[in-house]
C-alpha cells in the first residue's frame, strides 16, 4: 500500500521531536498493515470517501483510504480543536 502525506502532515511531522515523530511514523506503517486500528473513528463527512482519525499519544492523525493508497491528511495536537478547523476548511 502507498503512504501519501500531504504538505501540512509533512511539516508537523518534521517540526517534531524525534519521539514523537516516531511514534507517529509507527502507527502509520500499522494502518498500512492492518487498514485500521482498533482506537479509528469515522469521521461524518460529505462526499463518497470518508476520513477517518486515529489517536498517537498527544496526536491526532486523520486519513484516508483510496484504492491502494493511504493518504495522511492532517496531523495535530489532540486536546485542541485547531486539526478539525484545518480539515472543514481543505478542499474536498
Amino acid at each position: 500500500m502507498e503512504i501519501v502525506l500531504s504538505k501540512l502532515a509533512q511539516k508537523f511531522i518534521a517540526k517534531l521531536d524525534k519521539k514523537f515523530a516516531r511514534q507517529i511514523v509507527l502507527k502509520i506503517e500499522d494502518l498500512t498493515l492492518t487498514g485500521h486500528c482498533h482506537d479509528t473513528h469515522k469521521l461524518k463527512c460529505a462526499g463518497a470517501l470518508y476520513h477517518y482519525r486515529v489517536d498517537v499519544g498527544e496526536f491526532r492523525i486523520i486519513y484516508k483510504h483510496e484504492k491502494q493508497r493511504l493518504i495522511i491528511e492532517l496531523i495535530g495536537k489532540r486536546n485542541d480543536d485547531e486539526i478539525y478547523n484545518l480539515f472543514k476548511r481543505m478542499p474536498k
